[in-house]
């Protein structure tokens, strides 16, 4: 185990929460600033729609598919280890990202660096949870989640400032230097920790089977092979099977689902990050390509969302800590829908406070309401040993929905290749899009209602207070006892 004795107010303290926001928060800004390069990086490359969905995917099916293996290995390994590795990796991939001479490049390069946000992202946490003093562990946590929130923010703001000035490679070609200070000051200042009791085989072939039942059904969204489709339920079918071969030695004990809750609480989780991974990723093309914005303009009209999460959720965690989650988890989706519905006033010449502003508002709110909640309620489906475990499925999940959306929705809607090169065609199919999300998120707003029924007052209470991202629920490894 680490020492556990590390105080906020010493040194060592400050360089442990500095080191673990610099890492995660590499992660934390490539997940919020591509999509405002999306239409760069096509001009440049010369590609299609198709190209721009998988820039984004590739990185979340890794990042998905092995993100309960990259904590497994920090708690067996060493977390910092793990972490440290996880830091280089992602920089190597994203330097790759940076210099890609072609689509091809930089789609495997995206997956890369999803490698590496598996391995980093469950470290960061997990170093604090590990190192800090119980008494100051709280306060390390709240630092930490709460300068993640501002990272993300940012993150936008950054990435469409870098696409307009010195161009779309340096939203990834940025990770190298922050990689160079992390990496030294984490091997220096951190204190290394794992779990003595973790033993066993990992469940390789697991992550494996669940990765490449992912990817072939993004395949056959993206491209329309109705080969791959049934090829990626056939192994689908085939991770169940081994997973319930394995039982409680799986990457996704079987047995975890017997909570109603915990399950009921994922398939809203599916609904709710479905919707806003296609959301985030035709709303970013839609502000540049249709509304005529900048890079930096798009980015900085999304700030509304991210900025309202950082403000409130805080509180909203603690309403719902009052009231249960059943309502939270119900007006929230709506309210989300009712944004995603108000993003339909925005065409040609849109004005931003009369038509782009009160729709993100209204988003933003749905988000704030529902995130907090979401992840308390599935901390508290399932026994306090097994809450790190909950969390890293319900984040795996979410990733996972999100993937799935940027794949079907642009074939749903009727997007051609060359869609986002002209301002009618992805009008038009983004007009279509839109209710789309929205009925997900009113699919949503419904199983929670019907479904959610723990009391107010009741379970864990998340570490993680400040909720801002837009592609997943915080991981959070729930309440441990100080001498776990």
């Amino acid at each position: 185990m680490g020492d556990r004795d590390v105080r906020m107010a010493s040194r060592a303290g400050r360089w442990i929460v500095f080191t673990t926001v610099l890492g995660s928060g590499m992660a934390l800004l490539d997940s919020t600033v591509v999509n405002v390069a999306l239409p760069h990086i096509g001009e440049d490359l010369g590609a299609d729609l198709a190209v721009l969905q998988w820039t984004v995917n590739a990185y979340m099916l890794t990042l998905a598919g092995l993100i309960l293996l990259g904590g497994s290995l920090g708690d067996r390994y060493g977390r910092r280890r793990v972490f440290v590795i996880g830091v280089v990796w992602f920089a190597l991939a994203s330097l790759l990202c940076g210099l890609a001479p072609n689509a091809g490049v930089l789609i495997a390069a995206r997956a890369l660096q999803g490698v590496g946000g598996a391995l980093l992202t469950p470290g960061s946490l997990a170093l604090i949870q590990a190192s800090f003093h119980e008494d100051d562990r709280a306060r390390a946590v709240g630092l930490w989640s709460g300068f993640g929130g501002v990272g993300a923010a940012i993150g936008p703001f950054v990435g469409g400032w870098l696409v307009d000035g010195p161009g779309w490679r340096w939203v990834f070609l940025l990770n190298v230097p922050l990689a160079a200070l992390c990496v030294p000051v984490a091997l220096r200042h951190v204190p290394e920790s794992r779990d003595e009791t973790a033993h066993g085989r990992f469940d390789v072939l697991g992550a494996a089977l669940g990765a490449a039942a992912l990817a072939l059904v993004t395949y056959a969204l993206i491209g329309e092979a109705w080969w791959a489709g049934v090829a990626g339920v056939v192994v689908g079918a085939w991770f169940v099977r081994v997973e319930r071969r394995r039982g409680e030695r799986a990457m996704v004990p079987p047995s975890i689902f017997a909570s109603r809750m915990f399950t009921a609480v994922n398939l809203v989780t599916l609904c709710v990050y479905a919707a806003f991974g296609g959301f985030f990723f035709l709303a970013a093309l839609q502000l540049q390509v249709v509304a005529g914005y900048s890079a930096l303009g798009a980015g900085t009209a999304l700030l509304p969302t991210t900025v309202l999460m950082l403000l409130l959720s805080a509180r909203s965690g603690e309403l719902g800590e009052r009231i249960g989650p059943r309502i939270p988890l119900t007006v929230g989706p709506l309210l989300c829908a009712a944004g995603m519905l108000l993003m339909l006033r925005v065409g040609e010449d849109a004005s931003y406070v009369r038509d782009v502003l009160p729709a993100l508002l209204v988003l933003g709110l749905g988000m704030t309401a529902l995130v907090a909640p979401l992840t308390a309620t599935v901390l508290a489906s399932v026994d306090v040993s097994r809450a790190g475990l909950a969390s890293g499925i319900n984040n795996a999940a979410a990733r996972a929905a999100g993937l799935l959306a940027v794949a079907a929705l642009p074939m749903l809607a009727g997007m051609g290749p060359e869609a986002y090169l002209s301002a009618e065609e992805f009008g038009a199919t983004f007009r279509r899009a839109m209710p789309m999300c929205a009925g997900i998120l009113v699919v949503g707003a419904v199983l929670a209602w019907t479904t959610m029924r723990t009391p107010a007052g009741a379970g864990c209470h998340p570490e993680c207070k400040v909720h801002c991202g837009v592609s997943s629920p915080p991981l959070d490894p729930g309440q441990r006892d100080a001498s776990a």
